[in-house]
């Protein structure tokens, strides 16, 4: 009887029960909110992040999949890069033959990587942020512009692979070629091998093919150069917006959601603009091989892209960059903010 007893006074310690479930969400809701320094709260900031570059993402993933055929020259999509109507001539084209599934082609290895990226870069700059600025006196243009840099730089290198991926998926446009997420793995991984034959040629040094991962990172260190524009300006861009804008719209203080979705899509206009040409050497770096070739390094690309369209071909697709990247950084921002808000973090 005593050993019966015992056992229901420890159930509750160890159940599973609706009451046990509210319980232990509301202590680490507390651990969350009263240390920024909790494991609670980090891994609340990482989801509530990849929650929020997921509903962005999704929000625009016809859009995405246009500009990366644009930006990689695609034979069949090239006529209509640089035109006014172009984005919708495309998006009528993949709509036609092949409906709502060619504009979304891709976007489940999008979302593979988005929630990982997005809720790393949120989560790495809310404890950079924190570091750099303990306090409002601290809140300078450059110790933004670090945090948002260094949270981009770190969200890209634990991501880049499944971001090859989703390119190489969305670069494919007949549908005889059209590959699974498994066989877009199967046929990346097997270009180190392609690469590393007797005799091929490759604008690759050696070192670097002989990398076991080598194929998964194309285009990775333009990709960091580009990084460290693109979120060091949008970081910057928001966190100045918000401090400073509602003082000139007061309309703005009492309406966070509005304020944030005006502040980020500016934050991702002046970022977008920034770091776009080192995006369009990135997408060429990565298709580098996805006909066969041995892949080509950056100054390759450059040539590439110079000899074809000169310095306007560093700026194709920016038109449909700023229709993409303004809203989903918008609504990426709102989001991120207004779940930490409902969450009270």
């Amino acid at each position: 009887m005593a050993s019966h007893a015992a056992g229901d006074a420890a159930s509750p310690a160890w159940g599973t029960g609706p009451q046990t479930v509210k319980r232990l969400w509301l202590e680490s809701r507390h651990r969350a909110k009263t240390n920024k320094k909790s494991v609670d709260y980090v891994v609340t900031s990482g989801i509530v992040g990849g929650i929020a570059g997921c509903v962005a993402k999704t929000a625009i993933a016809p859009l995405d999949r246009v500009k990366i055929l644009f930006q990689t020259s695609n034979a069949e999509f090239r006529q209509y890069a640089g035109t006014p109507m172009g984005l919708f001539h495309a998006m009528g084209k993949i709509y036609r033959s092949s409906g709502m599934r060619g504009l979304l082609q891709g976007h489940s290895a999008t979302l593979l990587r988005v929630f990982p990226y997005a809720g790393i870069k949120f989560m790495f700059y809310d404890w950079i942020e924190k570091v750099l600025v303990p306090s409002p006196e601290y809140a300078t243009p450059g110790r933004f512009f670090v945090a948002g840099a260094s949270s981009g730089v770190a969200s890209v290198l634990m991501t880049y692979p499944m971001e090859l991926i989703r390119v190489r998926m969305a670069y494919q446009t007949n549908p005889g070629e059209r590959t699974t997420l498994r066989q877009a793995i199967r046929m990346i991984a097997s270009e180190r091998a392609y690469a590393n034959q007797p005799g091929t040629t490759s604008g690759v040094s050696v070192f670097t093919r002989s990398l076991p991962f080598y194929p998964f990172y194309r285009g990775f260190s333009v990709t960091l150069m580009g990084m460290v524009p693109y979120a060091g300006v949008s970081f910057l861009t928001y966190n100045m917006l918000k401090k400073h804008l509602p003082e000139y719209m007061p309309y703005l203080k009492k309406r966070p959601t509005q304020r944030d979705l005006l502040c980020g899509a500016v934050a991702g206009l002046i970022s977008q603009t920034a770091s776009y040409p080192f995006e369009v050497i990135r997408r060429r770096m990565q298709v580098g091989g996805a006909k066969g070739g041995a892949g080509i390094n950056w100054k390759q690309a450059i040539r590439a892209i110079y000899t074809q369209s000169g310095w306007r071909g560093f700026f194709v697709g920016l038109s449909i960059g700023y229709v993409k990247v303004v809203p989903m950084t918008s609504i990426s921002f709102a989001t991120w903010q207004f779940l930490k808000r409902l969450l009270d973090m």
